[in-house]
């Protein structure tokens, strides 16, 4: 149970056995009426408390899963970054060189970790392309055509998953699995 919800029951739970208490207490003392105002003033208070504490409990899980989405979004962005200016040099270099296909291993391992389905289904063929021209281990204009197109679409893939949240259950595993195995 979240802190929000235990300090609503908290609150719930004060506020009914203070209502209770405060009640009979009030109706006790019927006599003086400024011991009655004295008791409502009371019982407002707590329940001010208990209703604030549970607002404050609220706001403060809410500022923490913004801070959450944040840091993804910054890790996502900066590994999505980081990918496309590693393609874009092996492009200039104009060859793959073994160096390149390891660091680009490992950005697949980083970008599994924060990448949404889609992102991985297209960046499974992104690799497949990778792979399929680095047989020769030489990029020609062709192939860095075909390197920037699909490039692309990975890119828009990655902009939507920069912009939109994930929806449906996702078969995450089987295509890290499926990525990795491509190297």
């Amino acid at each position: 149970m979240k802190n929000s919800n235990k300090y609503l029951l908290i609150a719930q739970g004060t506020f009914i056995f203070g209502y209770i208490f405060l009640r009979y207490a009030y109706y006790e003392s019927v006599m003086i009426p400024f011991v009655q105002e004295i008791v409502l003033v009371v019982l407002g208070t707590i329940a001010t408390i208990a209703i604030t504490a549970a607002l404050i409990s609220k706001q403060s899980e809410v500022e923490l899963e913004k801070e959450q989405r944040v840091k993804i979004f910054d890790l996502k962005s900066q590994l999505y970054i980081e990918l496309i200016n590693h393609i874009e040099s092996m492009i200039n270099k104009g060859k793959l060189q073994k160096n390149d296909m390891l660091h680009l291993e490992f950005l697949t391992h980083k970008i599994s970790i924060v990448a949404n389905e889609e992102v991985l289904r297209e960046y499974s063929g992104f690799i497949d392309t990778l792979n399929k021209i680095s047989d020769d281990n030489v990029i020609s204009a062709f192939e860095s055509d075909e390197i920037s197109l699909k490039l692309s679409n990975l890119c828009g893939k990655i902009r939507y998953d920069l912009i939109q949240r994930e929806r449906g259950k996702q078969n995450v595993e089987k295509l890290l699995t499926k990525n990795i195995k491509k190297f």
